[in-house]
């Protein structure tokens, strides 16, 4: 059994370190076959213009940059998807909410031994604390311990289990995060690129090209909205999984403080 949480473990740590190499190298090929692809430009050269209202191309012009921020999108929405997988996971088959109003019926009422079994339904990373702190409150139920000795070890045990199962449900958050701050920079690195190479090409050629200079900017602030596209989604999942972890959180301390207040009342009665 440990070996195979080890190894569960060990997948989950090097889910990042595959997943970004990888969607790095599918947004190239994306940014080459598909968004380049010769039928999307005038003459079939990706060097001319986009045809006239053909997006694939026109994105394609946005240039090196492109391939990255759509490697960033990827990116968003694999690890919120991962992490809604993890929190939902760590939620348990039903709700929080009434899991946790079962179990502080069944400990107001001393049903320790249901209340643990309602633990072992739920299943989840709250029900694995609660069901922690509700044993060892079982097992010092007839210990000649003095009862500061047994709170601290029920509050022990359930501070070790959340201390086990929670840090899995932060985790590749940062990476969205990062995301959030990175992609609307990278964005606007394309477009003062993009902005740069279209200057240029009109320093070169001479005379002023209206039409030509229109098409460089149009194409530069592609990767602008792009970018700004990215960071507002991985900024929206970031704080939908914040406030879910923030719930899962509140309805473990609120089952913690209830198994320790229950068992308190019954020491000192």
């Amino acid at each position: 059994m440990k070996n195979s949480n080890s190894l569960v473990d060990n997948l989950k740590s090097g889910f990042a370190a595959v997943v970004i190499p990888v969607e790095i190298a599918l947004a190239v090929l994306f940014f080459l076959y598909i968004l380049g692809n010769p039928d999307n430009f005038q003459g079939g050269n990706p060097e001319n213009h986009p045809l006239p209202g053909n997006y694939l191309g026109i994105v394609y012009k946005g240039g090196v940059i492109v391939p990255m921020i759509i490697a960033l999108l990827m990116m968003t929405v694999t690890f919120a998807v991962e992490r809604w997988l993890t929190i939902a996971r760590a939620k348990g088959k039903s709700s929080v909410k009434s899991f946790v109003q079962h179990v502080r019926s069944l400990i107001t009422a001393n049903n320790i031994t249901q209340a643990i079994e309602v633990c072992d339904k739920q299943k989840g990373s709250v029900a694995a604390v609660v069901k922690a702190g509700l044993k060892k409150y079982h097992e010092l139920s007839g210990s000649p311990l003095e009862t500061d000795k047994k709170i601290l070890m029920i509050q022990k045990d359930i501070e070790e289990t959340t201390q086990l199962e929670m840090p899995m449900l932060e985790k590749n958050l940062v990476i969205i995060a990062t995301i959030a701050s990175i992609a609307t920079l990278m964005g606007l690195l394309g477009t003062v690129l993009g902005m740069i190479k279209a200057f240029a090409a009109m320093a070169t050629a001479g005379a002023p090209d209206a039409v030509a200079l229109a098409n460089g900017i149009s194409e530069a602030l592609i990767n602008t909205a792009l970018g700004i596209g990215t960071s507002a989604l991985a900024i929206i999942f970031y704080n939908y999984f914040t406030s879910k972890i923030d719930a899962l959180t509140y309805g473990i301390d609120e089952a913690s403080y209830t198994i320790v207040q229950n068992f308190t009342a019954r020491a000192k009665a």
